[in-house]
């Protein structure tokens, strides 16, 4: 027999790749943090000796969520100003809260929480845009987590830096500290088009190429953000990007809610990815991604929670059945966006828009052990006809017993193994306070 770290023996295995791929009764080899197996259970016991065995009955194994755009230390700013449109709600309400409150304290505690709540999400991987990306890269290293941290560029000074000279040389401090890291990746993430000038953009532009790394920003998110960018440029703003070099298979543009059907020919014919946030955008009232008619087009298209700030949650779950649901509607085809589309949508279209697809994002031989566990046996999911359609219509993710990432059990039967929940929930609650009373002294 051969020798393995760890097997597990579970129900279904919806491994995404190959695509629609659902086995029953299957086994996960893990060696040294990689698959290197995948197998019917009565097999794997025959071939592998594991140093650890876990039998899940009842359960279905994923890849682990990747949530393609987070800004996870606001999740401490969770609840603050809700009900409010986008532009109210950032320069009246977030900016300033930010203003008072953002330093290295306040993302590393931000992170941890958002990180706890991720892993208990069945998330494995996020993409983050926030001031400290090196607080975050190194909280997400520490807890044994897959992050990829955006190298932040505003032309306005913040708590960061204070102008874009300075946020890109810091950002590429942060790139070389961590270009050999394997749970670590960085991209660039210029903010917006309307809070990033055009020099800027065409030095990350150059960098982009030459350290091979992506380039994460939020375009045309909403009807504002649009025209305003005509009435101040004359263009829109994918009409100016194009105009900078950026529509290529470097650019994860977020949102995307305001398009025409000439940008969507636009947006593919130069390969980027798009980053679908359908909760953050409705409750905001952004607008509404053509999720189905980017995919028609041939456009990646992956999912984001956005930040806790605007969602209110980061529940890749939830977002999965949202972006499936909301898809039908607005396409007006009940077999758009079908539940395994999503689950794709939610994993290996998220491991590609971030470059990672070759180690992450499916379950397959060779590639980072990182892996979700559902639990289906319950109530609420019974009977299961179709795994994977209970997973995205039915199933919550209070039912995610387990998550490995890199082989790593960082969630054991809904026990954190590397973070300290109620040490974060201690912390979450003194920031609270602080929060809180600040408040209640601004509006009296």
């Amino acid at each position: 027999m051969t020798a393995v770290d760890t097997l597990i023996h579970s129900h279904w295995i919806a491994p995404v790749e190959p695509a629609a791929t659902l086995y029953e009764h299957h086994s996960v080899a893990i060696h040294e943090g990689r698959i290197l197996d995948i197998l019917p259970s009565e097999q794997a016991r025959a071939t592998y000796q594991a140093d650890i065995e876990h039998t899940l009955e009842g359960h279905l194994l994923i890849p682990g969520f990747i949530n393609a755009h987070t800004h996870a230390a606001m999740t401490l700013l969770r609840g603050l100003a809700d009900d409010l449109p986008l532009h109210d709600w950032l320069n009246n309400h977030i900016w300033p809260a930010e203003g008072r409150w953002v330093n290295e304290e306040f993302v590393h505690d931000g992170t941890q929480l958002a990180m706890a709540e991720m892993l208990r999400s069945g998330t494995t991987c996020f993409n983050d845009m926030y001031f400290f990306p090196d607080v975050t890269a190194r909280a997400a290293a520490a807890c044994g987590m897959r992050a990829s941290v955006g190298l932040i560029l505003l032309d306005f000074p913040t708590v960061w830096a204070h102008e874009p000279d300075e946020y890109i040389s810091k950002g590429l401090a942060v790139h070389d500290q961590y270009r050999s890291d394997p749970l670590i990746t960085t991209l660039f993430a210029p903010h917006a088009p309307y809070t990033v000038s055009d020099a800027p953009l065409e030095r990350v532009r150059v960098l982009a190429d030459e350290l091979d790394i992506g380039i994460h920003m939020h375009v045309h998110e909403t009807a504002e953000e649009v025209d305003g960018a005509l009435a101040q440029t004359g263009k829109r703003p994918l009409q100016r990007l194009q105009s900078l070099g950026l529509l290529s298979p470097a650019m994860l543009a977020v949102h995307m809610t305001r398009l025409t059907d000439d940008e969507i020919g636009l947006f593919a014919a130069g390969g980027g990815h798009v980053v679908h946030c359908p909760e953050s955008n409705l409750k905001l009232a952004s607008g509404l991604c053509p999720a189905h008619a980017l995919s028609v087009a041939g456009i990646n298209v992956a999912l984001g929670t956005d930040g806790a700030a605007s969602n209110n949650d980061l529940d890749m779950m939830g977002e999965m059945r949202t972006a499936a649901l909301l898809g039908k509607a607005v396409s007006n085809n009940a077999s758009a966006l079908p539940a395994h589309v999503a689950l794709e949508m939610a994993t290996l279209n998220g491991a590609r828009a971030l470059g990672i697809d070759a180690d992450t994002g499916s379950l397959v031989k060779g590639k980072w052990a990182d892996i979700a566990a559902i639990r289906l046996d319950t109530i609420e999911t019974q009977p299961v006809y179709d795994p994977v359609s209970q997973l995205v219509y039915a199933s919550g993710r209070e039912q995610v017993t387990d998550v490995w990432v890199a082989g790593q059990h960082l969630l054991k039967e809904r026990r954190l193994t590397t973070l300290d929940g109620n040490d974060i929930l201690e912390r979450t609650r003194a920031w609270q306070a602080r929060i809180s009373n600040s408040e209640d002294s601004t509006n009296s």
